[in-house]
């Protein structure tokens, strides 16, 4: 048994108190982020951007605004919704679980886009689950307060059509990808599918951390054949 005096355990107690509270208050600073309301939010790529001030005021009606840890799942297949999703900071990930629990990650949503909102059009429940890659902001949308809006503005039906239509084409696309093209050309288009949508740092890297498993989850391919396609890549200089 090895035993510690009360001096030394004294100070160990302090310094990961210190620790705690340093912690703790970087949470808290993060979390104080102030999100504005609809009718003051500066997001340029929102599919409300086109909305007068009356209509979102109506719509930020019951609005709510939480701060959502890395990790930390919004919500799951199968639930039914309330409302939706606008991502105001962050990036969040929209996956579904195949045959045998695998994964398949269906796309990425950043700031201005929306979430779960197939689900509140067709009245039934969630498609796909919702999941922080990042510590990130989101607002909850009330159904009734968006279908309010949207009855009397064509130009938001016409701007939600588009936004579906753009939704089919990505998932024809995605289909044709799986079914038709080898694994190293479906894992080229997802590591351009990410540079287009994050970019790449400082580094030269992407803007989001992701794991050989998500790399593959995107393509549809197993982790280990993810593996192989990647260090090919890199042998050859290509990443």
């Amino acid at each position: 048994m090895v035993l510690f005096d009360n001096g030394i355990v004294s100070r160990l107690v302090l310094y990961l108190s210190s620790l705690f509270m340093s912690s703790l208050m970087n949470v808290m600073k993060s979390k104080n982020l102030s999100v504005p309301g609809c009718v003051d939010c500066q997001n340029k790529n929102s599919l409300f951007c086109s909305l007068n001030q009356g209509e979102k005021s109506t719509l930020e009606a019951n609005k709510g605004a939480s701060f959502i840890k890395k990790g930390q799942v919004i919500f799951f297949e199968g639930n039914y919704p309330h409302g939706f999703y606008c991502v105001f900071k962050g990036t969040i990930k929209v996956s579904k679980l195949g045959e045998g629990g695998k994964e398949q990650i269906v796309r990425f949503a950043t700031s201005g886009e929306l979430l779960g909102y197939r689900s509140v059009l067709n009245g039934e429940s969630y498609m796909a689950t919702a999941t922080a890659m990042e510590d990130s902001y989101v607002c909850h949308l009330s159904r009734d307060k968006f279908m309010e809006v949207m009855d009397g503005d064509n130009n938001l039906s016409m701007e939600l059509i588009r936004l579906l239509s753009n939704d089919l084409k990505n998932s024809e696309k995605k289909l044709i990808s799986i079914s038709q093209k080898s694994v190293l050309e479906r894992i080229s288009e997802t590591l351009v599918l990410l540079h287009d949508k994050f970019g790449l740092d400082e580094e030269g890297y992407i803007r989001l951390s992701l794991t050989r498993k998500e790399i593959g989850d995107i393509a549809g391919i197993a982790t280990e054949t993810t593996i192989r396609a990647l260090s090919d890549f890199s042998k050859k200089g290509v990443i």
